[in-house]
């Protein structure tokens, strides 16, 4: 979605109206989802719009709430720090189409069964949201996104005339099993998502709290209903399929992250043998495997506390231990201390792997080789350190 944005900003074109326009009895207001692409990490999910047509006034806009400025002030940390910034824009729906179409995803539209009124009311919002003072809102992964705006808006703009019906969502998925459904083809996007967002998003999800996906947006509508006078109606009108996609090949990509880090596991047990055997250790090795896992320390623990991302406790700090970042540090010297810190981490290490199935927060088995390799080098460490104390 937001490469696809950034491309098209030269050709964006935002409205702001004194006025609001006066749709047609021609007018129709629809929905649109395009599929997901597995080209890159944020178009695996899929994207949703808002399209208005009225011949009348040679209208054909789509209203997209997935546009951001690389040039907004501090880009780069407002986004580390859960401070993202998106906006709505409108323009042509043909420009809008073509970027899904080059990439061969499909296009549905779904055209909302609403009386004039109520899609002037739609109508009157959505231009409202485009002027300047209006047009930016608070962007969240998974509670305020491109794809949750289309219930949000029509819900805002119709009110209790609009009832959702969640009874076809039969499945009991949390937050993190909806976004592995999509990341089966990018394995590594998957653990870089497991690994940084804590236990908040293993709480079982509500049925309405699946629209955050474009999918079930659109199934969400599909059995949604409308209220047209004193009798309810369906949402959706008609369904048209404006693009069907092409057959390809499944995009490749890197070696799956449970083979490279069964490998490293591998390593790690190798040396340990041999650093036992010898009674010396190979610190080069330790250096970089807990250097690393403390770093992924030092940054979970910075999302969780000095971010305003909406997370709780996040369960990968029991192998990312941001104290290794210390113990690396004290190689240097070789105090004493570092026994006992070798063997608590080492405890620390097999508890989580013997409780991994039944901890609140669901982390990723590709990281399973991971802390066996941090266990196994943590126990050398304490071992070869007893028997020369």
């Amino acid at each position: 979605m937001k490469k696809i944005v950034f491309l098209l900003l030269g050709c964006i074109a935002l409205q702001g109206y004194s006025q609001p326009r006066q749709l047609s009895d021609r007018a129709t207001i629809s929905v649109i989802t395009c599929a997901p692409w597995q080209g890159e990490l944020y178009s695996a999910f899929g994207h949703s719009a808002f399209r208005v047509y009225d011949p009348a006034l040679g209208l054909d806009d789509a209203y997209n709430y997935g546009i951001f400025d690389f040039d907004q002030p501090n880009f780069y940390l407002n986004f580390a720090r859960g401070y993202m910034y998106y906006q709505l824009g409108a323009y042509s729906y043909e420009r809008f189409k073509l970027p899904y179409i080059y990439h061969n995803r499909y296009i549905h539209e779904q055209e909302l069964n609403l009386t004039p009124a109520q899609k002037q009311k739609v109508f009157d919002y959505l231009e409202w949201n485009t002027l300047p003072e209006n047009e930016h809102y608070r962007y969240d992964y998974f509670y305020d996104n491109c794809a949750t705006k289309m219930p949000g808006v029509l819900i805002k703009a119709l009110g209790d005339s609009i009832a959702f019906d969640d009874k076809h969502i039969t499945t009991h998925y949390s937050i993190r099993e909806l976004t592995d459904l999509y990341l089966h083809q990018q394995p590594w996007g998957d653990l870089g998502i497991d690994v940084c967002l804590g236990s908040e998003i293993d709480r079982e999800a509500p049925p309405f709290d699946y629209m955050f996906l474009p999918e079930y947006v659109e199934q969400g509508l599909d059995h949604a209903t409308i209220k047209h006078g004193n009798r309810w109606a369906p949402l959706v009108k008609k369904k048209n399929i404006v693009f069907a996609p092409r057959d390809e090949d499944p995009v490749k990509g890197l070696p799956h992250p449970l083979y490279v880090f069964s490998a490293l596991a591998l390593v790690a047990i190798i040396l340990s043998v041999v650093d036992l055997k010898r009674k010396k250790l190979s610190t080069w090795w330790d250096v970089l495997l807990f250097g690393a896992a403390g770093l992924i320390g030092v940054l979970l623990f910075v999302l969780w506390f000095a971010t305003d991302h909406k997370s709780s406790y996040n369960y990968n700090l029991l192998w990312a231990l941001p104290f290794h970042i210390i113990a690396v540090i004290a190689f240097i010297r070789q105090p004493r201390w570092l026994t006992t810190y070798f063997l608590v981490t080492a405890i620390l290490l097999v508890v989580t792997l013997v409780s991994w199935p039944v901890l609140p927060q669901k982390l990723n088995t590709s990281l399973i080789p991971v802390v066996i390799a941090l266990a196994v080098r943590a126990f050398t460490q304490y071992r070869v350190r007893k028997a020369k104390a």
